[in-house]
């Protein structure tokens, strides 16, 4: 199977997929038409990428493609709608930079509290501040308030202990249990956490509902000089109400994402949000250590041996949940040539349509269950074609979903 890598990939990951058997094909810097064209070209059955946009017009082409797979949490970056219609499974590999992105913030918060960067721009300038920089106001005894209570988000929520932090914790998925079970105290909501906390960390994944969900309203309820971190996805933030806090309330902000990154690894970068003094600024670098890289690759090749041995897609995202299936059709048979081929002619033939089929092999290989989800009923004439039409098939027996 020709798996195309068209993102930056740890070479022990390389390596992994070709003794899978895979052949590789590794051009870590396409992008849009180039993508296209190569994914047209090569007809890889598998694609993996990091932080390359995959559209629906990358996908048109690609018409050999079974499978793309995000070598990183989020899958943002891929036209999901555009790979079902395709029937092309998408993967991710969650939980795997979790640790590293929670180090960055933790860096981020002690940076801003402690002014790191502006205090080795004075050194650097031959500038001594003792009296200047003393004054920072500590973590220990102080709250710490953890926007999305996700993976990323708990690995904050356990590193706020060893700090000594109280946490106080919002997600739309958290309830009183759950908190009780973290050691955090639940937000009802965004503005109780802005208003009760004294610093705040940022993890949630990009949708519909989150992008621009901190805003005005929110940075308002803020404290005057708190800290603001996000290393989650700079759209989930509104810039400009940001810059605005840290104008007026003294907010000090630690950023790792932004609303206006440049699509590549390199590139220029003319966010203003980043001439703030307030603002201390990192380049989307989050998830990038070693460690995390490693974890990542060993869940790629982990998706892709299972999709090869199974046909089965470990972390899929855009599988339905539910199929538009009314029943279930169950048929027991020998496991003979033909036996699904005249089950489904049938079905055919009563213009009833398979959402959804498995067919369960028993032991010595004889006999097996194909269960088929419909949708719509058969009539009994239907079911008995069905049995009586097949010497090979036990029985037919149909329910309803």
């Amino acid at each position: 199977m020709k798996v195309l890598v068209a993102d930056l990939f740890e070479a022990s990951g390389l390596e992994g997929l070709k003794a899978l058997g895979c052949e590789v094909v590794y051009e870590p810097k396409l992008e849009g038409e180039a993508l296209g064209a190569r994914l047209e070209s090569a007809r890889p059955e598998i694609l993996v990428v990091r932080s390359t946009k995959v559209t629906a017009k990358e996908i048109d082409r690609a018409t050999a493609l079974a499978l793309i797979v995000r070598a990183g949490a989020g899958v943002n970056t891929i036209d999901l709608a555009a790979a079902s219609a395709r029937a092309v499974a998408v993967s991710n590999c969650p939980g795997k930079n979790s640790i590293a992105v929670a180090e960055l913030a933790w860096g981020l918060l002690l940076a801003l509290d402690r002014r790191i960067p502006e205090q080795t721009a004075d050194l650097r300038a031959g500038v001594w501040k003792k009296a200047e920089y003393g004054k920072a106001k500590g973590l220990a005894g102080r709250t710490l308030g953890v926007v999305g209570a996700g993976a990323i988000g708990r690995e904050v929520i356990h590193r706020a202990k060893a700090f000594g932090m109280e946490v106080l914790a919002w997600s739309r998925s958290l309830d009183a249990y759950e908190a009780a079970r973290l050691g955090v105290t639940r937000a009802a909501t965004l503005d109780e956490l802005a208003s009760g906390s004294d610093a705040v960390s940022v993890h949630l994944a990009l949708t519909k509902e989150t992008k621009g969900l901190l805003g005005a309203e929110f940075f308002g309820a803020m404290k005057p000089g708190a800290l603001f971190v996000n290393t989650s996805r700079g759209e989930v933030v509104r810039e400009k109400d940001l810059a605005q806090a840290i104008a007026e309330k003294g907010i000090r902000a630690g950023l790792d994402v932004f609303e206006l990154e440049p699509p590549g690894g390199t590139g220029a970068f003319d966010d203003p949000i980043v001439k703030n003094a307030g603002v201390v600024g990192t380049h989307h670098c989050g998830a990038s250590t070693e460690q995390a890289q490693n974890a990542i690759a060993v869940e790629t090749l982990r998706i892709v041996e299972a999709f090869l041995a199974t046909g089965e897609v470990p972390n899929a995202v855009n599988l339905s949940d539910r199929t538009p299936a009314t029943h279930l059709l169950s048929v027991r048979h020998r496991d003979r040539v033909g036996v699904l081929a005249h089950i489904f002619a049938e079905l055919k033939a009563a213009g009833i349509n398979v959402e959804q089929t498995e067919n369960v092999v028993f032991a010595g290989a004889e006999a097996a269950c194909a269960r088929i989800q419909v949708n719509g009923a058969p009539d009994e004439e239907v079911l008995r074609r069905i049995e009586a039409g097949c010497p090979d098939v036990f029985s037919v027996t149909l329910t309803a979903l």
